[in-house]
């Protein structure tokens, strides 16, 4: 999941001039402060070359989290939102991830921070017409209100820097802004997942119906210490590869995500939580459904539901006639 190379290439273009050697200590600080504090309502970014640091580090793995979950997302619904709420917008990394899988015709931003309001607009002023166009509102979602509506409202790494009670007043408000979908994306960790599994059971009682990634309303099967989270592969710039002292070519980002409609969705039959194991002849895959987690082994003499098998990935909704034994 790369980023389009118009947004690459405006993120290199805002740092021009700038020392790199700065840029990097900047990271460092913002990334600790993240860390040490997260977030829990203070004010991390302030500055522009803050924000630049940020968009660099960050922006290419925000964009691959939202637009891998908005896929998902979309694929269990008819519904196409066309407006856009962009909330803790940051730079604009899931305003262009939407942009780039719906025919959006307005976008609103909220976001607190005012060095990320000027580097988001900048870095979108030659993009499509609802990024270019797009509002952008100071707001902070912890202590405002938020009386923008749109059809597809997106919070991304956003509610996992609040504590409980901001959490849920704030999960409340997003829900009355979203007319049609509503998509929160947080870090792949287990205390994020936590906060979010509080997220989901607030959203259930609100009466909002999941349409990914859980195939069930159920409380959720997994115990023991487990998580559930999804995988996204980010190709590394040789910007991004100086800045963060990467020598991959890649990076992986880690992350959970649900995303809840107005209207019944589609729920997958199954889902696959865990990275498919490939053997001669046989793939093994672990499942969510609505039963329960399963394991269920493919064959390569069932050719169809093999074929499938081989094509899917972890996070991919999976049908299958038998989906195996319980875990």
């Amino acid at each position: 999941m790369e980023l389009p190379q118009q947004l690459r290439l405006a993120v290199e273009q805002s740092i021009e001039g700038m020392d790199q050697a700065m840029l990097k200590r900047n990271l460092k600080s913002l990334s600790e402060r993240y860390r040490n504090g997260g977030g829990r309502g203070r004010r991390l970014l302030t500055e522009d070359a803050e924000a630049a640091s940020y968009a660099i580090a960050r922006m290419p793995a925000t964009y691959g989290a939202v637009a891998t979950a908005l896929r998902h997302a979309l694929e269990r619904t008819p519904d196409r939102p066309a407006t856009l709420l962009d909330c803790g917008a940051g730079t604009g990394a899931a305003s262009w991830a939407a942009d780039a899988l719906l025919d959006l015709r307005a976008v609103t931003c909220l976001e607190r921070e005012p060095a990320m309001i000027r580097l988001g607009r900048s870095l979108a002023a030659e993009a499509s017409p609802p990024l270019r166009n797009a509002a952008w509102i100071r707001r902070d979602l912890a202590k405002d209100d938020i009386p923008e509506r749109a059809e597809l409202v997106v919070a991304s790494y956003v509610l996992n820097e609040m504590n409980e009670a901001e959490r849920a007043a704030a999960v409340t408000k997003l829900w009355n802004a979203a007319e049609r979908m509503l998509l929160i994306v947080e870090p792949g960790t287990p205390a994020a997942w936590r906060g979010l599994m509080a997220v989901r059971g607030q959203l259930l009682r609100l009466g909002a119906h999941i349409a990914a990634p859980c195939p069930h309303a159920a409380a959720c099967p997994l115990e023991g210490g487990d998580w559930c989270h999804f995988r996204c592969r980010i190709p590394r710039s040789r910007l991004h590869k100086r800045l963060k002292d990467g020598a991959a070519p890649y990076e992986d980002e880690k992350f959970s995500y649900l995303a809840v409609t107005r209207k019944p969705a589609e729920p997958a039959e199954a889902r696959i939580i865990r990275h498919p194991w490939t053997d001669k002849g046989r793939i093994a895959l672990e499942l969510c459904t609505a039963a329960g987690l399963r394991r269920a082994e493919v064959h390569k003499k069932d050719a169809d539901l093999f074929r499938r098998a081989r094509k899917a990935d972890w996070g991919d909704a999976f049908g299958a006639p038998e989906v195996g034994s319980r875990r």
